[in-house]
């Protein structure tokens, strides 16, 4: 009778301390993963998701694995994301080359009433980063140190406003620049305000085109500030003192 009470005593308080080395065997075998799994090239949105599955698992949705993702929350892209980012580039793309063959267009025909009226040396076009640049000498437009257009030049202020009628339109900014000899008359008291009254007068001119919309236009004057020539000869004032047009792309309208 004793033996069978031992027995049963015996088999009631098992030794289960072998679960203890168990246990940390699969923690470190979990840590393991963990750091070969951050070390490697990972998606984060697979990573939450594989974080939150073992969480279930192991502890009930928390523990060891329930850390803060490796990007902000505002920032993980999933992959549809991702595909509407490509998508958008490549629309953006498309755009700006779209943009950049219809100034080169714009450039050709300017050019091309430039050489018919022989204007080269007067009139020339650059396509640059911010647009298409049509670069107007003074002496085409305006008597020394003023700002009213020649009744003679008029008529190539007319044709210019003809070849800046687009469709649909762009924003156009025109600025006036002179040399660095100082100007100081009853009407003008420096060559920043000449400058800006050149592009202002040009502006007005252009404007008379009723096909044209002034809500597109802009007009600037920088004065001698911004000189693309040297002003120590003659021939680098007269680079100096200009009117420049220019025809933004489309996508700096928006």
């Amino acid at each position: 009778m004793s033996k069978k009470r031992k027995k049963k005593r015996h088999e009631e308080h098992m030794d289960e301390s072998w679960l203890i080395p168990y246990a940390d065997l699969l923690t470190l075998l979990l840590a393991l993963f963990i750091v070969l799994f951050a070390m490697s090239s990972v998606d984060a949105v697979k990573f939450q998701q594989l974080s939150r599955a073992f969480n279930d698992v192991f502890s009930g949705g928390t523990g060891v694995l329930e850390f803060q993702s490796p990007m902000p929350e505002g920032q993980i892209q999933t992959p549809i994301d991702r595909k509407e980012d490509v998508e958008k580039k490549a629309e953006e793309k498309a755009d700006l080359a779209k943009d950049q063959l219809e100034l080169l267009a714009l450039q050709k025909k300017v050019n091309s009433y430039i050489a018919q009226k022989k204007l080269t040396d007067k009139l020339n076009t650059k396509l640059t980063d911010e647009g298409l640049l049509l670069t107007i000498r003074d002496n085409v437009l305006f008597e020394s140190g003023k700002a009213d257009v020649r009744s003679t030049d008029i008529n190539i202020a007319y044709e210019i406003a003809d070849l800046l009628v687009m469709d649909p339109p762009r924003n156009i900014i025109i600025s006036g620049h002179t040399d660095n000899v100082p100007i100081r008359t009853a009407r003008y008291e420096s060559n920043w305000e000449l400058s800006v009254m050149r592009a202002v007068e040009f502006m007005k001119i252009i404007l008379k085109n009723e096909q044209l919309d002034p809500r597109w236009f802009s007009a600037k004057g920088f004065g001698e500030f911004q000189p693309i020539a040297t002003n120590n000869t003659a021939e680098g004032k007269a680079r100096n003192r200009r009117v420049e047009i220019l025809i933004l792309p489309r996508t700096s309208n928006n």
